[in-house]
């Protein structure tokens, strides 16, 4: 499969989860996938596992993706994660993709903070992409 048919199952994914339809991932992820979650240190291994989560989870976030890049197999993407009353998270998805499907996920995430006044001077401030 070609970069566009992994970039399309990330899209996919995101826009399935956006209107809150939790089974679009098993349409976009491996059967055997694996979802590593680094800072918690959890792995979510295989469909039945992936399926149990999701559908326990108390809520979806929406997803607003910022910036996407695809090389290969691998398709990574900045976002925001938006819970619910200004409860954000600047995330960072890295997708690694078999046949046009993700075989593996890995997500990063925190809250935005203000940034220090003493690089004031050196920086440009940006609007979130929201």
């Amino acid at each position: 499969m070609s970069e566009a048919d992994n970039r399309r199952a990330v899209d996919r994914l995101f826009d399935g989860l956006n209107a809150k339809n939790v089974e679009v991932m098993n349409e976009v992820f491996t059967d055997d996938s694996v979802m590593a979650y680094p800072q918690s240190r959890e792995v979510i291994v295989g469909r039945a596992n992936r399926q149990a989560v999701y559908h326990a989870r108390p809520g979806l976030p929406s997803i607003a993706p910022d910036r996407t890049i695809a090389s290969g197999d691998i398709v990574v993407t900045e976002a925001i994660l938006d819970y619910g009353n200004d409860d954000l998270y600047n995330t960072v998805f890295i997708f690694e993709c078999r046949d046009g499907k993700i075989a593996r996920e890995t997500a990063y995430w925190s809250k935005p903070f203000p940034a220090p006044e003493w690089r004031a001077g050196w920086v440009e401030k940006v609007a979130p992409a929201t």
